[in-house]
């Protein structure tokens, strides 16, 4: 592998240096003979914090198909993945050095009947301890619960398991090693989640002052998953139906987002990037993401962070360019704390040391 070198202003610390590529790892000792592969604003790989590898609307996909998903991200300049549930093996993709880092949650745990078909291992509140157990040894450090969903008792939005075995959930997840995430639409579920010592919420339309500031003060994190909550309109229309009065709700919690989003941000949540892609959503929709919780109110450099260094640190990479670090970046023609749409237009992208 030649010796690379890349030349621009390095964020999140916005100074200007050259960054030299060894072995898939980054130097910043001079390197003669190198050859200057691109110039521009590097910025840490970009990360998806919420996606769903191997997965499209029907369930599982083939190992092709989950190719091309994960080169789509790639391509964006997702370099690190958080799978938050898919019922296909992704394993492989960990052997593969031309896709990016992938942290599997392994599959959905959702109550039987409970969430979409073939997405989820569905099971009754006696049985989740176990699935919790097992999908905690066979994933990459995370657990991904289905909070709530629709019961057809009330016709809404209602938690899918009873408290005691959320918090039952939690403990073991956390007993094996993992953290646990959940998907959380309604406001009922949330509180139980919160106080069991949940790691992260997923969507979080449902949150309140009260919540937010637990969850800042807890540390549980926040993917919003800003572009999907945008499809709330459409998801109503189709149930309403069957279930009005879910419809109605999915509508006032898409009326509410933004101030319910941007209150965990002024709250102090820790926010992160992710685009919820795979079940009807494309991949490679990371700069569409990033751009979405900006318009939400949020300063650029910090959704650019919730993207890029503050989600890699979340997930236990580097947040930083510098000596050692693995060689997985992106160039921007432009500064992209001043100009988000340049996110659309990488320059170059660099996974484990190579230009792909």
């Amino acid at each position: 592998m030649p010796t690379l070198r890349f030349r621009g202003t390095v964020l999140p610390d916005g100074e200007p240096r050259d960054l030299y590529v060894v072995d898939g790892r980054i130097t910043l000792e001079q390197q003669p003979g190198a050859e200057t592969a691109a110039e521009g604003w590097i910025v840490p790989g970009l990360v998806d914090a919420h996606c769903h590898l191997g997965l499209d609307a029907h369930g599982a996909v083939d190992d092709a198909t989950t190719e091309e998903q994960a080169v789509a991200d790639r391509g964006a300049g997702a370099l690190l993945l958080r799978d938050c549930g898919s019922p296909a093996d992704t394993r492989w993709v960990h052997d593969r050095d031309d896709l990016p880092r992938l942290v599997r949650c392994g599959r959905h745990l959702a109550r039987t009947h409970r969430y979409i078909r073939d997405y989820a291992h569905e099971v009754e509140p006696a049985d989740l301890v176990t699935h919790v157990a097992q999908e905690a040894r066979a994933g990459d450090g995370w657990v991904k619960l289905v909070g709530d969903w629709i019961s057809r008792e009330t016709g809404d939005l209602a938690p899918s398991f009873p408290d005691e075995a959320f918090a039952a959930a939690i403990a073991t997840a956390h007993e094996h090693g993992a953290r646990v995430t959940a998907h959380c639409f309604g406001e009922t579920v949330l509180p139980v989640l919160i106080e069991s010592g949940i790691d992260c919420i997923e969507h979080g339309t449902g949150l309140t002052t009260d919540l937010v500031d637990t969850m800042a003060a807890r540390g549980v994190a926040l993917v919003p998953t800003a572009v999907q909550l945008d499809n709330f309109p459409s998801y109503a229309e189709a149930g309403r139906a069957k279930f009005p009065a879910y419809a109605d709700h999915m509508l006032d919690l898409h009326t509410r987002r933004r101030d319910t989003i941007m209150a965990a941000y002024e709250a102090g949540v820790a926010i992160f990037a992710g685009t919820d892609a795979g079940g009807v959503l494309p991949h490679g929709g990371i700069a569409d993401e990033v751009a979405e919780l900006a318009a939400y109110g949020m300063p650029a450099d910090y959704a650019l962070g919730a993207a890029s260094w503050r989600a890699r640190a979340w997930l236990g990479w580097n947040a930083e360019l510098d000596e050692g670090a693995p060689a997985d970046f992106v160039v921007y023609p432009r500064d992209p704390r001043h100009d988000l749409s340049v996110l659309r237009e990488p320059s170059t992208v660099v996974l484990r040391g190579r230009v792909v």
